[in-house]
């Protein structure tokens, strides 16, 4: 068995990644051209246009109002707070916020959409263009500005469960009108590798401004991919809509298997209808799910219960001024400040989200030894124990003293490991802890001589060696006397102590002694 560290987990998938890229699956003479829509859920406390709480894992049907199940007679009151954060999202995207947007109504009839209709905001969104920027230190092999053409505000739908009974299906509303962004990014994409990297992206910003959670695995951050494929100079082909796509790996396997798909279709002498298509993972195909509605089919109206929603200048510079340093910037800047390379840089902004952490760890210490313990001993650690990141028990000051115990001398490196580990169960000082243990390293050189004039005097040959020049029989003596104290002996303290035990009056009057002497 081998333990794999979080920084190898990180430098394979990285490896991987750009294996992916090598071994794309566009046809030669041919090109791909990707959109991709993607709706996060706004990490607001209640939902879009409702008092009900937002939920993940509730029990069922337990978080719905009169409201999110379009009893007769309910009107929405739109929720301040997801404004607030969409409005940050569109400034943080590089996007012109709207000082005026408005509501539609989207006409579709689905089982889990109670109203049998949407709130969304198809015709004035609240945010218009934008762009992300995908550089090399994103993965990508050059830089590339994807362009966003719209951020809009709309409520989630429940979820609906096809195979718990046979033939029928089943209805959880918790999550029915929960806040949505709905990002939605220009044809800028050539291929899988690139989506997956935008898809990346948008969710470390996301998850960097606060406005959404972005997990692809709980569903608070869903993907719908566009997909058209033409030959090299000719124009843009018809495209399909991959839906629902939650994780990136099979987001990029899709992409990859509908392309394929489209190029063999075109060569066989056929024609791509526009429609929309789901993937099958263990097939690795998509498969038609429906025709693909257009606006007519969504018969869109004026949402009749909201008014237009008005912001005015000083709000948005309110909320502009709430914005901290974008996850770019940051990462030039602390590669600049704390002289990290890009993997570390990364790890301690995108895998484990804890560069505040670590900057406040680092005032007035060493930052390499920092990063060392932070990359490696204390994310080691909470690994071990299944803990992330943002649980992380241990707090800035005392990560900081178990740091200065080790660079003033108290401990040990190797006891420094030890200690960490118990830190994250305790809510000791480690210095307590340290004491608490006998860990305590030994620097009192009287005490260190006892044990040495112990050693010469039953090793008398091996001590006539060393003063004879032999500094490989005195590394001998300093590996028996650290033996003896199980590691505590300070290094320099017992380098001093020993050369007193053997007739110098410091180490470095042994060492130049020993190195005077000819070499047999």
């Amino acid at each position: 068995m081998f333990r794999i560290t979080t920084r190898e987990l990180y430098k394979r998938q990285l490896r991987n990644t750009v294996r992916l890229l090598n071994t794309s699956s566009i046809k030669e003479g041919w090109e791909a051209v990707i959109g991709i829509e993607v709706h996060a859920q706004i990490n607001t406390k209640t939902k879009l246009f409702s008092d009900s709480s937002t939920s993940y894992n509730d029990l069922i049907n337990t978080r719905v109002s009169s409201f999110d199940a379009a009893f007769p007679g309910v009107q929405p009151r739109l929720n301040d707070h997801a404004v607030e954060l969409a409005v940050k999202t569109a400034l943080a995207l590089q996007g012109q916020v709207q000082k005026k947007s408005t509501f539609d109504r989207k006409h579709y009839f689905y089982p889990d959409l109670p109203q049998g209709y949407q709130i969304t905001q198809q015709r004035e969104p609240i945010a218009r263009g934008g762009y992300i920027s995908l550089t090399e230190n994103d993965g990508a092999i050059k830089p590339l500005k994807v362009g966003i053409l719209q951020l809009q505000l709309e409520q989630d739908t429940g979820k609906s469960f096809h195979d718990m009974r046979p033939g029928e299906t089943l209805l959880d509303l918790n999550r029915a009108g929960t806040g949505l962004m709905e990002i939605v990014t220009m044809p800028d994409l050539r291929s899988s590798f690139e989506a997956g990297l935008l898809v990346k992206k948008l969710q470390n910003i996301l998850q960097w401004v606060g406005s959404s959670k972005a997990n692809l695995e709980e569903g608070s951050m869903r993907c719908d991919v566009n997909v058209s494929v033409n030959r090299i100079g000719e124009g843009f082909g018809t495209r399909c809509e991959l839906k629902n796509l939650n994780r990136v790996r099979i987001l990029s396997m899709a992409i990859d298997a509908e392309i394929k798909r489209q190029i063999n279709v075109l060569e066989s002498g056929g024609t791509i209808q526009v429609e929309t298509r789901r993937y099958d993972e263990v097939k690795d195909v998509t498969f038609k799910l429906r025709d693909k509605e257009n606006a007519p089919d969504y018969r869109y109206m004026p949402e009749p219960d909201l008014p237009p929603l008005i912001l005015s200048q000083n709000y948005i510079d309110k909320v502009a001024s709430t914005l901290s340093e974008l996850p770019d910037q940051c990462l030039d800047r602390i590669m600049k400040q704390y002289d990290l390379n890009i993997s570390n840089a990364n790890l301690l902004l995108h895998e484990y989200k804890c560069v505040d952490f670590f900057e406040k760890v680092c005032l007035g210490r060493n930052h390499k030894i920092v990063a060392n313990w932070t990359l490696n001993e204390l994310s080691g650690t909470l690994a071990s124990k299944n803990i992330s990141f943002k649980e992380n028990p241990i707090s800035v000051e005392r990560f900081g003293n178990l740091i200065d115990l080790i660079q003033n001398g108290t401990i040990t490196g190797k006891t420094g490991k030890d200690v960490i580990k118990l830190m994250v169960d305790s809510k000791l000082d480690p210095l307590d802890i340290v004491k608490e243990k006998g860990w305590l390293r030994i620097t009192d050189i009287s005490q260190l001589r006892s044990l040495c004039d112990e050693l010469v005097n039953k090793s008398p040959e091996k001590a006539k060696a060393v003063q004879n020049g032999d500094s490989k029989l005195f590394k001998w003596f300093i590996g028996r006397v650290m033996g003896r104290t199980k590691g505590m002996a300070d290094p320099n303290s017992l380098n001093e102590a020993l050369s007193k035990s053997l007739g110098w009056n410091s180490y470095e009057e042994m060492m130049a002694t020993v190195e005077s002497k000819p070499k047999k």
